[in-house]
């Protein structure tokens, strides 16, 4: 999820959890936990009290009985975070697998988020179904992250090579 999301959350006293993408990653922690809402920045959302799996009718009914029984439009409900500048970018590489032990690229990775400095956040994961390292990168500031994000791809594709 964008970090504003975290940022909304916190300011309201919500605890957020981060798990492996996918649904199945995410039902299993709020099997495990004990939890009732968990999602994906895609719009995949699980209320796991009512259905195994995101559904976005039930999610659209979810949100329309919020606005009835709050009163609020959705419109305000929308403004209850501010999304930040987002880039991803896609690094064709050779394998995927090398990444884990990619000691440049995880040094690299940790310098961006020093400067960064709470400003921002950088997460790197190796694709699931292609040979690809995903590179995203949030800011405050667009540029900032375009120049991140930049930074960070040729990294990776230095280190791992183009595929």
């Amino acid at each position: 999820t964008n970090l504003g999301f975290h940022r909304a959350m916190q300011a309201a006293g919500v605890a957020v959890h981060q798990t492996l993408v996918g649904d199945r990653h995410i039902l299993s922690a709020l099997e495990a936990n004990h939890w009732v809402l968990g999602g994906e920045q895609s719009g995949h959302l699980i209320f796991r009290h009512l259905a195994p799996t995101g559904d976005g009718m039930l999610t659209g009914l979810q949100v329309l009985d919020l606005m009835a029984r709050s009163g609020r439009t959705l419109a305000d409900l929308a403004g209850a975070m501010t999304r930040l500048p987002q880039v991803l970018r896609n690094v064709r590489v050779a394998d995927v697998t090398l990444l884990e032990d990619a000691a440049g690229v995880w040094a690299a990775v940790g310098e961006e988020e020093s400067l960064l400095s709470g400003r921002g956040r950088v997460m790197l994961r190796a694709s699931g179904t292609e040979p690809l390292v995903r590179v995203m990168v949030e800011a405050d500031d667009p540029v900032v992250a375009e120049a991140v994000a930049g930074r960070l791809c040729r990294v990776v594709e230095a280190a791992l090579g183009p595929a």
